[in-house]
């Protein structure tokens, strides 16, 4: 059983859901990165969503955005990704730690060896945002071989057809964007999101993560 899968085993035998923290790696600096993220388990984080600096993050707002320009100019890069996690992986092999970023940054580091150095490094999961169901063979494959979930999104305009496709070798956890447009935007209605996860919850087994518009507790 994969990390995920374990932790959302026993985040079900404890009936409760799932909290999953946000932070870019390499923001403001390395060290400081690293420090945050070996703090985050005893903070409360049952998986980690760990982002990918990128120049033009086009589903981030300006918070994130503001972030990832803050770790480029600080030197971090997608080898300095692998090496915050291998440093996490050395006092925690518990916390699932999902990548998330763009295709970019993979396409040039070379997708074949972008899955073999997440996977080594302790990765367990890859949200790519600008890569739909249709076009992410191309990293699913490797990905997949390399027991890594490659998590899909759906979003408040997914309709039946859509969801089912989707849906289709979905692992891991479905990511439902709540709001149509960027991070840190605006919010959501809680009623809204609340009958768009049972709607998912119909169609598919997989666990739900609700991510975008939450600015409160």
């Amino acid at each position: 059983m994969s990390r995920i899968a374990q932790r959302f085993a026993e985040l079900r035998g404890l009936g409760r859901a799932a909290f999953i923290p946000f932070i870019t790696a390499g923001d403001p600096d390395a060290a400081t990165s690293a420090a945050i993220l070996a703090q985050l388990p005893s903070a409360g984080a049952d998986l980690i969503e760990l982002g990918v600096p990128f120049s033009d993050p086009m589903a981030d707002g300006p918070a994130i955005q503001a972030s990832s320009v803050r770790a480029l100019d600080a030197g971090m890069s997608v080898s300095g990704v692998f090496d915050l996690v291998r440093k996490f992986r050395k006092a925690d092999g518990s916390t699932p730690i999902v990548l998330m970023g763009y295709f970019n940054p993979i396409h040039t580091y070379g997708v074949e060896r972008f899955a073999a150095d997440a996977a080594s490094s302790g990765v367990d999961g890859l949200i790519t945002v600008d890569l739909p169901p249709e076009e992410d063979e191309v990293l699913r494959s490797p990905a997949n071989a390399r027991d890594l979930d490659v998590i899909r999104l759906a979003t408040p305009t997914s309709d039946d057809k859509r969801l089912a496709t989707i849906l289709k070798d979905a692992r891991g956890f479905l990511y439902y964007v709540s709001i149509a447009g960027v991070t840190g935007t605006k919010s959501y209605a809680e009623t809204d999101v609340r009958t768009a996860v049972m709607r998912l919850k119909q169609h598919s087994r997989i666990p739900c993560a609700v991510g975008f518009g939450i600015k409160t507790p």
